[in-house]
């Protein structure tokens, strides 16, 4: 096995500049969220060439089953490392690899969902588990130092993401404070676990609260805050995680001591200015 087909050989996926993937994860397109949608691709397609995964209507599968894996996808090991070996013999199913073409494409990737459980709806936490396989979204170790090709060193390194979030809790319930918890920290899996592990750094969080007692003036209102907050995403920073290789973590998985000492929040994994 050559380098190009080793599920464990470094990868990267340089995007096309001025490209975007929007991922919609809601089953009513006369919802809320379904208007955010339309609406949201009309206005960031002004400016970008966007493509979308609307993944109710499309009617995406969120299962891994074996035939992901490729002929004889029942065999014993490690799920990751079967996933990584089928993409590199280029059998993962079609579905997955249209998506996966979409997203090596894509500079800027937004997720659209509402908060259900305190997380995603299920069908996009498959679409994770399914799309973001290892040889292509992760490899395994960085060839000059030896450390995982995970945490902000991913193989979707050079883009950025927003999520676009409806909640239908106030600020209060779910900000820092909150009976709910503080919403930074219940998609922290998703954030960092999922999007910073792979490379892709994060902008601020678009959170739409209240969502299901906004009435017609609210919808409007929200509707234009994203439209308008898409039309200067260009303009944005990122508040970006600290990388695995740059020594923040080194000998182990646990932050250095005399980093933010005494402290255990999740915010001790960003990095501060």
């Amino acid at each position: 096995m050559n380098a190009s087909t080793d599920p464990r050989a470094p990868i990267a996926h340089p995007p096309t500049p001025g490209t975007a993937l929007w991922v919609h994860a809601h089953p009513s397109p006369t919802s809320l969220n379904g208007r955010l949608f339309r609406e949201g691709v009309r206005a960031l397609s002004a400016h970008r060439d966007v493509a979308t995964s609307d993944l109710y209507a499309q009617g995406f599968d969120p299962v891994l089953h074996p035939r992901d894996l490729g002929p004889g996808g029942d065999r014993p090991g490690n799920l990751a490392e079967l996933l990584g070996e089928a993409h590199a013999r280029g059998e993962l199913p079609d579905d997955v690899v249209r998506e996966q073409a979409e997203l090596a494409r894509a500079e800027l990737l937004v997720l659209q969902f509402p908060l259900w459980w305190y997380g995603p709806p299920a069908i996009l936490k498959g679409w994770f588990d399914r799309v973001l396989t290892g040889g292509f979204a992760f490899g395994d170790l960085d060839p000059d130092l030896g450390v995982p090709r995970r945490y902000g060193d991913g193989g979707l390194g050079g883009r950025r993401a927003l999520v676009v979030v409806t909640a239908g809790e106030d600020e209060r319930s779910i900000g820092p404070r909150g009976i709910s918890g503080d919403l930074e920290s219940l998609l922290f899996p998703l954030t960092h676990g999922v999007l910073w592990y792979v490379g892709v750094e994060t902008l601020d969080l678009h959170v739409v609260h209240d969502a299901d007692t906004l009435g017609a003036e609210g919808v409007d209102r929200e509707v234009e805050r994203l439209t308008r907050r898409l039309r200067t995403l260009d303009t944005e920073t990122v508040r970006p995680f600290r990388r695995l290789r740059d020594g923040d973590y080194r000998g182990t998985r646990t932050l250095r001591a005399d980093l933010a000492p005494g402290r255990t929040d999740l915010g001790i994994h960003r990095l501060t200015t």
